[in-house]
Parts: C-alpha cells; sequence; structure tokens
C-alpha cells in the first residue's frame, strides 16, 4: 500500500510539474510576437475556413511556431469557429493573443477605392469593373434597378455618388460601394442645401447637383468654382442661355470624337445650352462637396461671359461684357496659333 502511495505521489507530481510545464509553454506562445514582415504581412482567410486550416496555413507561413497550442486556445476560449473571412495585416510585435483577437473582430485589411470628381456614369463603371479588390458585375442596363434599390428619385446616375476615397474590404460589391457613395452624397447634399445662399434661381437640391456638375466639368481651379458658378447663376437669372460646352459634350454621348464643332454647337439636343434655356435635364458628372457648394454660393459680381485663357494652368478670363469676352476669346484664339506654331 505504501508503495502504491509514493508511486501515486510521484505521477501526480509528474502529471502536475508536466501541466506547469505546458502552461508555461502556452503562456510563453500566446505572448510571444508572431512573425511579420516591418511593413506588416497580408494573410488571407478565405470564406469557409475551418480554424485548424488557418492555423497550420498560419504555420506553413512561418508566422506561429505552435498551430496545435493555438487550436487549443481558441477552443479553450470558443472563438475557433468565429473567425471572419478576409485579408488581413499582421503587425509587428502582434502575438498570437492579439491575432485571435483581430480574426474574430474582423479587422481586415482596408482597400482604397476612388470616385474621381467630373466622372460620368460610364468611367465610374469602368472603374468599378477594373479594381481587383471589388466584385463587380453591373452593367449599364443595371443601372435602373440599382437607383431603385436606393430609392434614388430619378434613373440618372450622374451627380448621385459623391467622389471620395472610400475604404473598403477585398470582395465588396459594387453595389455595397455604390450605396456608401449615394448615402454620404445625400448627406453632404442635405448640409450643403441646408447652409444654401438666398434668392438663387436653383430651386431643388437636384437642381444643384445639376449645376454643381457643370461647375466641376468647367474647372478644376480652386479659385475660379465661386465665380463660374457666379456666372452661371447670373445668366439664369436673366433668362440667358448656359452656352456651356461640357453639357453639348455629354449630350452627344460616347461618339464624341473629342473634337467639338459648330455644328455640334447648333444640333439641339436635352443637354445642348447653346439651343437651350436653362439647366439641363440632370447633372453631367458626379460633383465633389467643392462643386456642390460653390453652385450654392456662387460669387457676386457683373461677369457673365468666361474663356480659357490658355496659359496651361486651367484658368479663365472673366468678362462683364459681350465686347470684352469677344476681345479674351481673340486673345485666346491668338495664344493657340502662337503654341501651335512653336510646336510645328
Amino acid at each position: 500500500m505504501r508503495r502504491l502511495l509514493i508511486a501515486g505521489s510521484w505521477i501526480l507530481g509528474a502529471l502536475l510539474i508536466a501541466t506547469v510545464f505546458a502552461a508555461v509553454r502556452m503562456n510563453a506562445f500566446l505572448h510571444t510576437p508572431v512573425a511579420a514582415n516591418e511593413e506588416g504581412t497580408v494573410f488571407e482567410i478565405e470564406s469557409g475556413a475551418t480554424f485548424r486550416s488557418v492555423s497550420d496555413a498560419l504555420a506553413a507561413k512561418s508566422i506561429i511556431s505552435h498551430p496545435v497550442m493555438f487550436r487549443a486556445y481558441a477552443r479553450w476560449l470558443g472563438q475557433a469557429s468565429e473567425i471572419q473571412a478576409g485579408d488581413y495585416r499582421i503587425r509587428q510585435g502582434t502575438t498570437p493573443v492579439q491575432l485571435l483577437e483581430q480574426f474574430t473582430s474582423g479587422d481586415v485589411q482596408l482597400y482604397s477605392f476612388t470616385i474621381i470628381e467630373g466622372w460620368n456614369q460610364w468611367e465610374l463603371l469602368d472603374a468599378l469593373h477594373q479594381d481587383v479588390n471589388i466584385e463587380a458585375s453591373l452593367t449599364e442596363e443595371d443601372w435602373p434597378a440599382v437607383l431603385d434599390e436606393l430609392k434614388a428619385a430619378t434613373h440618372h446616375p450622374e451627380g448621385l455618388f459623391l467622389p471620395e476615397t472610400y475604404r473598403i474590404p477585398r470582395g465588396t460589391s459594387d453595389r455595397a460601394l455604390l450605396k456608401q457613395a449615394f448615402d454620404l452624397m445625400q448627406t453632404v447634399l442635405r448640409e450643403e442645401w441646408a447652409g444654401r445662399d438666398e434668392a438663387l434661381p436653383i430651386k431643388t437640391p437636384y437642381e444643384a447637383l445639376t449645376l454643381a456638375s457643370i461647375i466641376e466639368k468647367e474647372t478644376a481651379r480652386v479659385d475660379e468654382r465661386a465665380r463660374i458658378s457666379g456666372v452661371f447663376v447670373r445668366r439664369l437669372g436673366k433668362r440667358m442661355r448656359l452656352q456651356t460646352d461640357p453639357t453639348v459634350i455629354y449630350g452627344i454621348g460616347k461618339a464624341f470624337n473629342g473634337n467639338l464643332t459648330r455644328k455640334n454647337l447648333q444640333t439641339d439636343t436635352p443637354y445642348n445650352t447653346y439651343t437651350r434655356h436653362g439647366l439641363p435635364p440632370t447633372p453631367i458628372a458626379m460633383p465633389g462637396r467643392a462643386a456642390i457648394h460653390a453652385a450654392l454660393h456662387p460669387a457676386e459680381g457683373e461677369e457673365l461671359y468666361f474663356v480659357a485663357t490658355g496659359l496651361g494652368d486651367g484658368s479663365h478670363a472673366f468678362s462683364a461684357t459681350k465686347a470684352e469676352h469677344d476681345a479674351a476669346v481673340t486673345e485666346y484664339l491668338k495664344r493657340l496659333r502662337r503654341q501651335r506654331q512653336q510646336g510645328n
């Protein structure tokens, strides 16, 4: 009996020592940083992946040293089934404890997608299709259905999606990104409309988007947006035609070859502001917040005309009278001729 007690004590002691040793090893493993590059190591968890396959993949990439311990820890916490699919950037200093938290919280790597000011619907769709991080499936024929889903008041996409840089996880659908851009545009438009100047000839937020889209296409210069807005607002107030080339080009559509002719200016379309009064029926591009702000806060003055200077800096010459404008146009054409002669 004494021998059995002694043997049992030895066994219990050995088990205790083994348990303590295992606990020490587990603790050391869980709080020792994993292997990661200086800029961070990107690791993908595929949809439907098991925790065993994830831990084995981490070990195969030499990110963790003990996949069995990692699995045991996750199962002990009951989190082995809670990992989320996606790309994860594992940064230097991350421990297995933090890594499991990252995987279960869905703290995935985000990628940038930028909608550029002045894009039209075709350029937006093309960019969505070209981005490898976006699940893109939409075509031009899908716009009405998409806009119905967004509860938009129009089936015309231009002007509805705010130019901005969006941070998205890989695999984001084009519809999900467009919803973000649509919702953000609605927020911005509400804010800008609420703070608009009084006595504008712009009667609805949608008209503001339309004018903003024209301003966006006319200039990229911060110092000119409000002045160009002032010209258009004064012309609208005087019942003068806007006579802006970007609307004519938009009305031509995909058939436009880059050369705007006199015939184009004389051919009537719903978007030809040389042949029709007032704003075109819809926006012609995606305006940014600055252009929307300019549309609703036009600069004061007497200017009714503007033309490019041809100086290469995107600037325009502004005029209050037709005679001044004609002189500015003549100077612009002279400058173009000189530049062509110097280029030959």
